[in-house]
């Protein structure tokens, strides 16, 4: 089954190892630390952020080191893009609105 990176980021212990990887790479033993859950469970995180390539593996010695593959998170900027646009064109409509208001008020 093809893995998505709207598939990874939907769960958000997975949104939560992104950010925490985002600023250094960590063991998976380190990641497990943050959470109130099993080892096991953050492997399988860590294989579906894999398989969608939102995180990549590089091997150190023994241990593995998991790191943000930030160019792979365009993706959802690129789709999210089509909703900023939106709600900024609405903002700046509200603007507009208020601004006449305080304006008709003088």
């Amino acid at each position: 089954m093809r893995r998505d990176v709207f598939q990874a980021i939907a769960d958000p212990t997975r949104r939560a190892i992104l950010v925490l990887i985002a600023a250094r790479a960590m063991t998976p033993n380190a990641i497990a630390e943050h959470f109130d859950t099993s080892r096991q469970s953050i492997s399988k995180h860590l294989r579906l952020l894999t398989e969608c390539e939102l995180v990549s593996q590089e091997q150190a010695g023994r241990e593995i080191y998991y790191q943000l593959n930030a160019s792979k998170m365009k993706e959802i900027d690129v789709w999210l893009e089509q909703f900023r646009k939106i709600w900024e064109s609405r903002f700046n409509a509200l603007d507009q609105v208020l601004y006449n208001m305080k304006k008709n008020k003088k």
